[in-house]
């Protein structure tokens, strides 16, 4: 029951963050998330044998989301590369020099990791039909999750990665893969039906098969950025990322999903423009 009410509500203030709110508090929101989910793995981090404080990188985290929020989009990586040369600046200087390079590159890690794919979040609303393209892309992570958690137990015979999580079975990545697969059609189809009755202004005006082949990718996504996460935990031998949310652990057992499959759907979708383009 609290991993369902806490579902319940996250999903709701996502929802009312997605339509509601303006940019900057919509980017607001996304950065206390990463900050939080950089905090936990910081700790895993440190669990695994890293002696990093988090207040750097977390300031880094903070800059880069103001970077992207108040800059144009061609300069986030040129961002990023920034915050890690800062990293490797201060750590050169603070470390002890046995330390320097593996706090360093932790804390890159860290920003690559957890920060830059979240701080794509608000840049997908300054796209044409950024909404609608949230929206997609939550319905295939967040329904792929939910049907993977009670196909696999109800037929989860085979296991998946038994090494990593010992969970997760072929049934559930089915299952799992399945899910995606309708929602993500769901949110197409639907919005699609009530734009053309003036209801809404999301609506997707590529081929259908164009999104289909994309919800595929992103659950692929979606699974292995799950499996990565259980990856850094069962290396820092820890259960779960942190206890913020109940039923559920810490907002990196949350996110973990979308750290890999938001970026893939950025990357995609600049696929898409530079291949239109291109016809021309």
């Amino acid at each position: 029951m609290k991993r369902i009410l806490t579902a319940v509500l996250l999903v709701a203030v996502a929802l009312l963050i997605l339509f509601k709110a303006p940019l900057w508090l919509a980017a607001l929101f996304v950065a206390i998330i990463a900050e939080l989910a950089l905090h936990e793995y910081i700790h895993l981090a440190n669990a695994s044998g890293a002696k990093l404080s988090p207040w750097l990188p977390m300031l880094c985290g903070g800059l880069l989301f103001l970077t992207t929020f108040a800059l144009p989009t061609t300069l986030l990586m040129p961002a990023v590369g920034a915050m890690s040369l800062l990293l490797l600046l201060v750590y050169s200087f603070s470390s002890p020099l046995h330390r320097v390079l593996p706090d360093t590159a932790f804390s890159i890690f860290g920003l690559l990791y957890v920060v830059y794919p979240l701080s794509l979040l608000p840049l997908f609303l300054t796209r044409e039909n950024g909404i609608g393209l949230l929206l997609f892309l939550f319905a295939i992570v967040w329904v792929g999750d939910i049907v993977a958690l009670y196909v696999g137990r109800a037929f989860g015979k085979r296991k998946f990665a038994p090494h990593i999580s010992p969970n997760k079975t072929w049934e559930g990545a089915a299952g799992s893969m399945a899910g995606s697969i309708v929602a993500g059609m769901a949110v197409i189809l639907i919005s699609n039906a009530l734009a053309e009755r003036n209801i809404g202004t999301v609506y997707f005006m590529e081929p259908l098969w164009q999104w289909l082949a994309i919800s595929v990718l992103l659950n692929v996504a979606a699974q292995v950025g799950d499996l990565l996460e259980s990856a850094l935990k069962r290396g820092a031998d820890v259960k779960d990322s942190g206890n913020l949310l109940p039923g559920h652990g810490g907002m990196l057992d949350r996110v973990d999903a979308l750290l890999l499959a938001a970026p893939t759907l950025w990357f995609a979708l600049l696929l898409r423009d530079y291949f239109a383009q291109s016809r021309f």
